[in-house]
């Protein structure tokens, strides 16, 4: 029974690194289109975004199926809810990257963002990719080290995003008011991408020994 338990509870860890894989392959695409007005790349974000709603059902299901038929305790029960959590988290991440390629598609075949920020949001997409990367490995490894580098390229993301915001309050913004809002809500979705891949990393981190994000970055 425990080697069965451990081979379901491999399966399901291996469901959920892809899973945040794929988010950030979706935030990838998203973040070409965005920066190359690329049509063809936003679509098949939307297209792709079942794949990760698909997983997380199918991942949601076996764990509710351990739950019943292997009764885990302790550290094993922590695992088993831990990976419902993640499931979310990382379903809302692709989630957030379809919000971009909309963005994308509702303002083809003009850009949603003005030249200033582009540099910017380069720089945000890929930060995000890396996030996710790191947060599919934390899931294999666990690796404490590598989760509180995710902590920390969440600063970086949010010092990005108060950094977009400023410069779309300043008095030199000269690109009007629906290019302020996009650009707002887009550094906003990227922010809220690496606080899923953080939340993420946090709960294999009590999964594993019980502490917390916070108690290993202290």
């Amino acid at each position: 029974m425990r080697i069965e338990f451990r081979q379901q509870l491999d399966a399901l860890n291996a469901d959920l690194a892809r899973m945040c894989e794929l988010a950030g392959e979706a935030m990838q695409r998203a973040t070409l289109g965005l920066l190359t007005v690329d049509l063809e790349a936003a679509e098949r974000v939307l297209t792709d975004l079942e794949i990760l709603a698909r997983m997380r059902r199918d991942v949601d299901q076996a764990a509710l199926s351990v739950l019943a038929r292997q009764a885990p305790v302790a550290s094993d029960l922590r695992a088993v809810v831990a990976a419902v959590h993640i499931t979310s988290d990382a379903d809302r991440m692709g989630g957030l990257a379809a919000h971009v390629a909309r963005i994308v598609r509702r303002r083809h075949p003009a850009s949603a963002i003005p030249n200033v920020v582009v540099g910017q949001f380069s720089e945000m997409g890929g930060l995000a990719v890396d996030l996710a990367e790191d947060a599919a490995a934390v899931i294999a490894d666990g690796d404490p080290v590598r989760a509180s580098r995710i902590r920390d390229d969440d600063e970086a993301m949010n010092d990005m995003h108060r950094r977009l915001f400023a410069a779309v309050m300043s008095p030199e913004w000269s690109h009007g008011v629906p290019a302020a809002v996009d650009v707002v809500l887009l550094g906003r979705f990227y922010e809220r991408f690496a606080d899923h891949a953080v939340a993420i990393a946090a709960r294999v981190l009590f999964r594993s020994t019980g502490n917390t994000l916070v108690d290993v970055a202290g």
